[in-house]
């Protein structure tokens, strides 16, 4: 597999303070096996759907105890240039560049309006051995309460153009990297509790949208909204038990036309 273009989303992992109830929930919801903890690099844990790389849950670190949450990473061949772009359009580097043995190097960010991502620059390990298929990774989306940040970050930092969804209804925008679009951007309504902070979520694909919900709620997560048909399928939002949250997606079940979108790059 070819190392992917920079901005290209190419990996996620969460920390779990139960580490084994999240492989219990994951490995139920979502059909996902477990490689070998990795002590040398902190117990990290790659999660497999059909055989192939799809995420990776590690148990947090001395003092980083408190609320789970999915980190996204985007591709970059050049972290520490990547890391002084963040800079230099106003987010913030919480972790400097670290090289991960030989499997690569990793970043930690946050965007101006408060959303954390990662950068990831491939050695060995270059990323999603799968996408879209059950199980693995599908989609992302900035959640935001800042939107015009988020707008004039993401561009900046990586070779994004963007498009804005053409509906009243929502303030809904699209990243495209190389013609496709790889990153949505959402503005968070009263509907979400204050107490919630920017995110990125992430989504994964499931065979059945309704029977992953249901797996998840009887394993003690909860659903935030939906199952909801769309032009991108049937999806809905979950949080994990340890309060991670992320969406699940049946790209197969489609209703309706796709949105048009105004170029805004």
């Amino acid at each position: 597999m070819a190392v992917q273009p920079e901005g290209t989303p190419c990996w996620a992992d969460a920390m779990f303070s139960d580490l084994e109830g999240a492989k219990r929930f994951y490995g139920d919801v979502l059909g996902w096996t477990f490689g070998e903890s990795s002590a040398e690099y902190g117990n990290y844990t790659q999660a497999y759907a059909d055989g192939k790389a799809v995420a990776a849950v590690v148990p947090p670190m001395p003092g980083q105890e408190g609320h789970s949450a999915w980190c996204l990473y985007f591709a970059s061949p050049d972290s520490a240039a990547t890391a002084r772009k963040i800079r230099d359009n106003g987010g913030e580097v919480l972790m400097e560049p670290m090289q991960v043995g030989d499997f690569g190097t990793m970043t930690l960010a946050r965007d101006p309006s408060g959303a954390v991502f990662g950068l990831w620059q491939a050695g060995t390990h270059e990323g999603f051995e799968a996408r879209g298929v059950p199980g693995a990774y599908c989609w992302a989306e900035v959640f935001t309460r800042e939107p015009e940040k988020s707008d004039a970050f993401f561009p900046a930092v990586f070779p994004y153009r963007a498009k804005q969804i053409d509906d009243a209804a929502v303030d809904f925008r699209i990243f495209e990297l190389d013609g496709g679009p790889v990153l949505g951007r959402m503005k968070m309504t009263d509907d979400f509790p204050p107490e919630v902070p920017p995110y990125i979520n992430v989504y994964f694909a499931v065979d059945n949208c309704d029977a992953a919900v249901e797996r998840a709620t009887k394993q003690g997560g909860v659903l935030r909204f939906g199952p909801l048909d769309s032009p991108f399928g049937r999806f809905a939002a979950l949080s994990d038990p340890q309060g991670a949250n992320f969406s699940v997606i049946d790209v197969t079940t489609t209703q309706g036309e796709m949105p048009k979108s105004t170029d805004v790059s």
